[in-house]
């Protein structure tokens, strides 16, 4: 291989065995060595290199060649420039965030357009910290969730809203405001009080209701209910005779702030939102505020059902009433589990009644269990990973600038942690709060919990982290890069990007256009047209297969027909396929374009190079044992360590290390090595050397192995690397082997001139 990176170190090397060689090496960065049996003789004073009993780094520095050789004896290091030095000695903690080996270098924060090594080096090492990262975000989440939380929802489900009374009412089934009543005066309290067996024995707990036996209820229940102002609307001229009232359609502006009936009481005088505390709910007709009028009912099941009997005689619910809301909490001690529960009845303006809940499952205290004081632990780690990358996102904002956002994934990198930040503030606010709640139920038990403030925000929490796990496993993309295969999806949609955006207008205004007519024709007979959204998804539903034809027919015998087969046609056959067919005609220009070109990023490149750093090293290992062998057959008798010094400095080695190797197996430390001693010295080294010679063997067998299964190189992957020259694969063979076979003779010649 000939390079162009540069000239060589020293030009004037020439090969007395195998004619003009250029230089192996041209550029090896500081620390680097140089083969001086084809560059030249050594350099007169040079320092030595370390021993075999040194645990420092034999040398430093990227390796560029793809193959080297070995020059038996001592290889001298460069000395670092003056320059260099001042540099070093100027280093401090800034070094420790910017710079090459700083803990914040990315291919962002490094120069790696002319170094591919590096690039790809820096790559895997933010790969890695990234899994760690992934591994520690994902037993977050998933430590928060567990399977039972399942199955208390369905349990308090099956309870409160598929249970009927006596009457054969239950929640769902409530369609006036006697079934509401009905159902709340039965299945309600019958559900909500629960302190005796099956048996009727008792359960020896109080007052205190612990639902199936497992589930306490905290506090006591409240009823709230929102009520519009009479008159809020308008009756035609000719009715205005007969229709003395008129209560228009929930608007917060409307809401009835009178009080009324018993007027005393809480559930007969107006509440507005700040006062009881409350929090808006987003119903099935619209969105309701958190203001009324409220009923706590009582611990006991019996003065609950007087407080029902009194509003049902005094007319509490009247034609002015838009929902009724019912909010309780239970915890579960054996899970650590809260669920709060909220169901609701809403009265439209129509007439009659409309049921929905919804039955929030949420773990509010954490930290009980080892495994719960586990996921802290993981969240601290969080919290040091948030610290970390928001440091390198500052470094990579400072230098790219603006630039910076151009990258989707530079975008991407900031909602992550944008959105961990927010978890970790809420988690801190939740602790805090869960602990004044509890404590102030404790003092006072027979108050209304309100914990629905908290799990709302606790399943707002939990969607927030689901969301930021997503983002999280799809930021792998950036870093896998280095493979063509992984390329192909983000390559085809962006260069598709500008059609399909194309297309989408052209889409849509024919399915926004069918939209409207399916609103128009069908929304007041066939539910999933009832509304202009509900028909979009229905539009979607149909292009998947998933469709109630006869509902359209017996809306419109006539218009539903064609409105199916025409949208059918257009959309599904003709649409839907164009959409197909952009991507697959960019899918398969990309991936013959991919096919043609080299891998971004070679790892196998990586591996190679690292196979002969490895062979380097165990090389120059080798031959420090043959030093300290021919040491030991120089001396006669017993060695003195002057003796064993002197010839190990004709060699090349330092004194201190020198004096270590000596002093190891100098038990006595009389700088003698006698028979015994030299003979131990002797076998370990022997050990040693077989031990580097087999794995000298190995690797060489596996380097081999690799190069031969690698395919030609192609002439366009020639062509790539220009001013580059690559032999193939037989010629490299071949050099290999000369290779070797040039290093014997030198070492036979550079021991002979030794001896």
């Amino acid at each position: 291989k000939s390079s162009s990176r540069g000239p060589c170190l020293n030009n004037r090397a020439e090969s007395h065995l195998t004619g003009q060689v250029e230089c192996e090496l041209d550029s090896v960065g500081n620390r680097g060595w140089v083969n001086q049996g084809f560059c030249g003789s050594p350099p007169p004073s040079a320092p030595a290199v370390s021993t075999i009993y040194n645990s420092q780094p034999l040398f430093q520095g990227s390796m560029d060649s793809m193959y080297r050789l070995d020059n038996p004896g001592p290889f001298p290091e460069e000395p670092p420039s003056t320059d260099q030095s001042r540099v070093k000695k100027r280093r401090g903690c800034c070094s420790f965030i910017k710079g090459r080996n700083s803990l914040w270098g990315t291919t962002l924060t490094e120069n790696t357009s002319n170094n591919r090594e590096l690039f790809v080096r820096t790559t895997l090492r933010e790969l890695l910290v990234y899994m760690v990262f992934l591994v520690d975000i994902c037993l977050l989440t998933y430590g928060m969730t567990s399977s039972s939380t399942y199955y208390y929802t369905k349990a308090m489900t099956d309870l409160f809203v598929n249970t009927a009374g006596d009457s054969g009412v239950q929640f769902q089934s409530i369609g006036t405001m006697a079934d509401f009543w009905t159902y709340a005066q039965g299945p309600l309290l019958d559900s909500l009080y629960w302190t005796k067996w099956y048996n009727d024995q008792s359960l020896e707990r109080g007052n205190q209701s612990f639902i199936y036996y497992e589930n306490m209820l905290l506090g006591v229940p409240r009823m709230r209910q929102i009520k519009i102002m009479n008159n809020s609307c308008k009756v035609h001229s000719d009715f205005q005779d007969e229709i003395t009232g008129c209560f228009d359609v929930y608007n917060e502006k409307k809401e009835d702030d009178l009080s009324f009936g018993l007027i005393n009481g809480t559930a007969w005088t107006y509440h507005t939102e700040k006062k009881i505390k409350g929090s808006s709910h987003w119903g099935l007709l619209t969105t309701y505020s958190g203001a009324g009028y409220y009923q706590d009912l009582s611990q006991t099941k019996e003065e609950s059902a007087i407080i029902l009997q009194q509003l049902v005689d005094n007319l509490w619910l009247d034609r002015g009433t838009r929902v009724v809301f019912i909010d309780f909490s239970t915890y579960n001690a054996n899970i650590n589990m809260f669920c709060v529960i909220t169901l609701v009845v809403e009265f439209p303006a129509t007439g009659g009644a409309i049921p929905s809940y919804q039955i929030r499952t949420v773990r509010l205290i954490r930290y009980i269990t080892t495994w719960d004081f586990f996921i802290l632990g993981c969240e601290v780690v969080f919290c040091l990973f948030i610290l970390y990358y928001v440091v390198e996102e500052i470094l990579e904002l400072r230098i790219h600038k603006f630039a910076y956002f151009k990258s989707i994934w530079n975008i991407l990198d900031i909602v992550v942690i944008m959105l961990a930040i927010v978890a970790i503030v809420f988690n801190i606010f939740r602790t805090v709060k869960v602990d004044q709640l509890l404590g102030k139920l404790l003092e006072q038990p027979g108050i209304y919990a309100d914990f629905e403030f908290l799990a709302f925000w606790q399943t707002q929490y939990n969607n927030m982290n689901a969301v930021n796990l997503f983002f999280a496993w799809i930021k792998v993309f950036k870093y896998i890069s280095f493979n063509k295969t992984m390329t192909q999806l983000s390559s085809t949609l962006g260069r598709c990007a500008k059609d399909i955006l194309g297309f989408a207008i052209m889409f849509f205004i024919v399915f926004f256009a069918y939209a409207q007519l399916g609103y128009l024709l069908f929304g007041t007979q066939v539910e999933s047209f009832s509304t202009f959204v509900k028909c979009i998804f229905t539009q979607f539903r149909i292009i998947l297969g998933d469709f109630d034809f006869n509902a359209i027919d017996q809306a419109n015998r006539v218009l539903g027909p064609i409105y199916f087969v025409t949208y059918v046609f257009f959309v599904f056959f003709v649409l839907l396929n164009m959409f197909l067919a952009i991507i697959n005609d960019t899918y398969s220009e990309v991936k013959e374009e991919l096919s043609s070109q080299k891998d971004e990023l070679q790892i196998t490149d990586i591996i190679k190079q690292s196979y002969m750093k490895t062979f380097t090293k165990l090389k120059l290992k080798k031959e420090k044992i043959s030093d300290v062998q021919k040491a030991l057959r120089s001396g006669s008798g017993v060695i003195e360590f002057k003796d064993f010094r002197e010839t190990l400095k004709e060699m090349g080695h330092a004194d201190h290390e020198i004096s270590a190797a000596f002093s190891r197996f100098d038990r006595d430390g009389n700088q003698i090595l006698d028979k015994v001693e030299q003979e131990k010295m002797k076998i370990e080294l022997e050990e040693k050397r077989d031990a580097l010679c087999a794995e000298l063997n190995n690797l060489g067998r596996n380097y081999e192995k690799e190069l031969l299964e690698k395919p030609p190189v192609t002439s366009n992957e020639q062509n790539n690397h220009s001013g580059q020259t690559f032999a193939d694969q037989e010629q490299f063979v071949r050099w290999v082997k000369f290779s070797h076979f040039t290093y014997e003779k030198i070492s036979i010649q550079w021991t002979s001139i030794k001896s």
